[in-house]
């Protein structure tokens, strides 16, 4: 049996973005616990960040091989092989006896991290049609949610075992439970993902031109192929796939062309903006946020923060495609850049230093300005509200997008790639910096944001509304970003009226250009 309801699909998929969110709440959840500190030796600062950016190191790998992966043997069985590798890599962590073998299993469950954040929105992408690509291209995102809060509650739990989280004796199994739990989600993911079909255009790529519009049929029209959408997608996906193979042009060589590597440069620099917003960073970092605004439960008071992840996320999925991209990038860093400027400047006007050396922050309000604590942890709730329903969605839907299908896989592992070398580095980099310069890097990551914000009000066109096919007309037509909108009628629309009247005669399946392909059958 195979599933071709296209919410249920990229549903799914997104499991792969969870495997991601587990992660984060599996480290951000432990970091208060005695267990933790007990069994590895109170790791501080850069110690800290190395466990930290263990994980999105190996999802740089992992997104860099993704794209040879996806091209031979399909995108969906991309993500089922990262699955799998996340299992192996749960396994090890849930095992580690010291830093070293935590920070090897972090590695493989990153390299499954990177392989699945980069593959999931591309066949999420290439499944749906243009009408809610941006809905269910961010179920990515709220699967991220998902699994940092799913998993940071189990982690809270977990915390309790023994005699709770400040008992110097906790055993280890409260940080074995969450990290092991991990491997269910990762293999039903691998093992779900073969009762839902290959992304039609990696079909029509290998040229399997029966298999795709099957499958098209399958997706947008109840298995009818004869249907006037189904077959104006399919000319449309036939005439780029044409255009491409005309061109001649390895798909590396093609990605320095300037019309792509200008496009390249955009979909890598909205995913290195979206780790400078800063959102990360609280997420892995909340607790000691929380302790240096002096609160008394700050493992509690950091699980406000996921839930409201969770549901803010949601209004981004149901009116990104409405509302449009252009408009949730420009409002989501100024909101975010705000919001930093007051906490960041609160904290620095009331905070005062930290003079124990054993404390894990140097910077605190303590109990002195209790209004002041909690309006930095107000803000800080407000700026992952402002990510959650504007970048958060976006910075995964609008790369996975904006490529011609030739090299799509490529360019979009490349910019996931950013995204995790930034991760990266800001992992490794925060826990010093909070420790060094406390507040003022709150400033950085504002800063960082109106950067964003200029940068996306003059080179982010607006893509909603447009097939993966027409992405070439909207970044080549010459028009400013800033003057672009969503198009009232697209070219599949004029397609499927042509062929409604008659206009337009599509031969399928079975031929690309003046070749015929015989027919094959079809897997199910």
């Amino acid at each position: 049996m195979v599933i071709y309801n296209t919410y249920a699909i990229c549903g799914f998929a997104a499991l792969g973005g969870m495997l991601f969110g587990f992660d984060i709440s599996s480290m951000s959840g432990v970091l208060g616990t005695e267990a933790y500190k007990q069994y590895f030796h109170h790791p501080r600062a850069s110690v800290q960040g190395g466990i930290t950016a263990s994980m999105p190191a190996g999802s740089l790998v992992g997104a860099l091989i993704s794209p040879f992966i996806a091209d031979r043997f399909s995108r969906r069985a991309a993500i089922q092989i990262g699955g799998l590798i996340f299992v192996l890599g749960a396994i090890i962590q849930c095992s580690a006896q010291n830093i070293g073998h935590l920070c090897a299993g972090r590695v493989v469950s990153g390299i499954a991290i990177g392989i699945c954040s980069a593959m999931v929105p591309v066949y999420q992408a290439e499944i749906a049609p243009k009408e809610i690509r941006g809905r269910v291209v961010s179920l990515q995102q709220w699967a991220i949610t998902w699994g940092i809060l799913i998993q940071y509650f189990i982690q809270f739990g977990a915390a309790h075992v023994g005699g709770g989280p400040k008992d110097v004796n906790q055993p280890a199994s409260a940080f074995r439970i969450p990290w092991g739990i991990q491997a269910v989600p990762a293999a039903i993911l691998s093992l779900g993902l073969f009762m839902f079909p290959r992304s039609p255009r990696w079909l029509a790529s290998k040229d399997r031109w029966d298999e795709a519009l099957v499958v098209l049929a399958n997706l947008h029209a109840g298995g009818n192929t004869n249907d006037p959408k189904v077959l104006a997608e399919y000319e449309e996906i036939k005439e780029a796939l044409r255009f491409e193979r005309e061109q001649a042009i390895s798909s590396f060589r093609q990605l320095a062309q300037p019309r792509i590597f200008k496009r390249l440069v955009l979909g890598m620099s909205i995913q290195m903006w979206s780790q400078l917003c800063g959102m990360n960073i609280m997420m892995y970092y909340i607790v000691y946020i929380m302790e240096g605004a002096g609160i008394g439960d700050a493992l509690l008071t950091a699980s406000i923060q996921y839930i409201i992840n969770v549901l803010l996320t949601l209004p981004a999925i149901l009116y990104l495609d409405r509302v449009g991209r252009r408009p949730a990038l420009l409002f989501g860093s100024l909101a975010m850049m705000t919001c930093l400027f007051i906490s960041g400047g609160l904290q620095g006007a009331y905070g005062q230093p930290v003079t124990d050396k054993n404390s894990d922050i140097s910077w605190s309000l303590g109990t002195r300005h209790p209004s002041v604590s909690k309006a930095i942890v107000s803000f800080s709730y407000l700026f992952v509200a402002s990510f959650a329903t504007t970048w958060g969605p976006t910075s995964w839907t609008y790369p996975s997008e904006i490529f011609p299908s030739k090299v799509r896989a490529k360019a979009v592992s490349l910019s996931t790639a950013s995204n995790w070398a930034w991760n990266t580095i800001l992992a490794y980099a925060v826990p010093p910096l909070l420790w060094s310069i406390n507040w003022k890097m709150y400033m950085i990551f504002a800063m960082f944001n109106g950067l964003a914000f200029i940068h996306m009000f003059f080179s982010a066109p607006e893509t909603t509304g447009r097939t993966l096919e027409e992405m070439d007309e909207v970044f080549d037509q010459g028009i400013p970003a800033w003057r672009t909108n969503k198009p009232t009628v697209s070219r599949l629309d004029n397609l499927r009226a042509d062929i409604e009247a008659g206009n337009l005669k599509v031969d399928a399946p079975g031929v690309v250009g003046s070749e015929t392909v015989a027919p094959k059958k079809t897997e199910m």
